[in-house]
């Protein structure tokens, strides 16, 4: 994943989304994917790039209303923008402060070529540099066994988001370098 600067709202909205510097990787793609890459993206800036792909997603074909997309949020979120080899965004998520996964969206035309696992294990990853114990997401019902094997589980019960039935799921997530700084602490 192409590394990028974060918005300094973010570090105003929680200390551990600070500021990264930018890296580079390979154009084939995630590991075992090919034909797109997975870069953070930066809101503002991104803004449009990510509208591409979540307006005609869940606007156009699911009928969310434009309001309920454009909820506010977007300014202190993370976010990560899926682009096709020629540059073309294809896909998108944010994770929240809070360690929530949303706007999980891919165009139609790359559906089952890995984007959305790839952007999943990207925040996932991303969750897991800021040190946050656990990550979420309200995933639509009819994705729920995609979170599931991408490592989460059914939290609750289902619930209406924008008319479309919902269902929490959590992914804990380990991380061996916090976890061993908290062992030697106890010590």
């Amino acid at each position: 994943m192409t590394r990028m600067a974060h918005s300094p709202n973010m570090q105003a909205n929680d200390n551990r989304m600070s500021h990264k510097q930018a890296s580079t990787t390979s154009q084939n793609g995630p590991a075992g994917y090919s034909g797109f890459d997975v870069v953070e993206a930066m809101w503002p800036r991104d803004a449009p790039a990510l509208r591409s792909v979540r307006e005609p997603v869940f606007v156009e074909e699911q009928g969310v209303p434009l309001e309920l997309e454009r909820d506010g949020m977007d300014i202190a979120c993370l976010h990560l923008l899926a682009r096709s080899s020629d540059g073309q965004p294809v896909g998108a998520a944010r994770l929240s402060p809070d360690g929530r996964i949303g706007r999980m969206a891919v165009l139609p035309a790359w559906r089952g070529r890995g984007v959305g696992m790839a952007l999943v294990a990207a925040a996932v990853e991303l969750a897991k540099e800021l040190d946050m114990d656990k990550v979420e997401l309200h995933a639509q019902c009819h994705a729920s066994a995609f979170y599931r094997n991408a490592g989460f589980r059914e939290v609750g019960e289902i619930f209406m988001d924008a008319g479309i039935p919902h269902i929490r799921m959590v992914q804990g997530i380990l991380n061996h370098d916090r976890d061993s700084r908290t062992a030697s602490d106890a010590d």
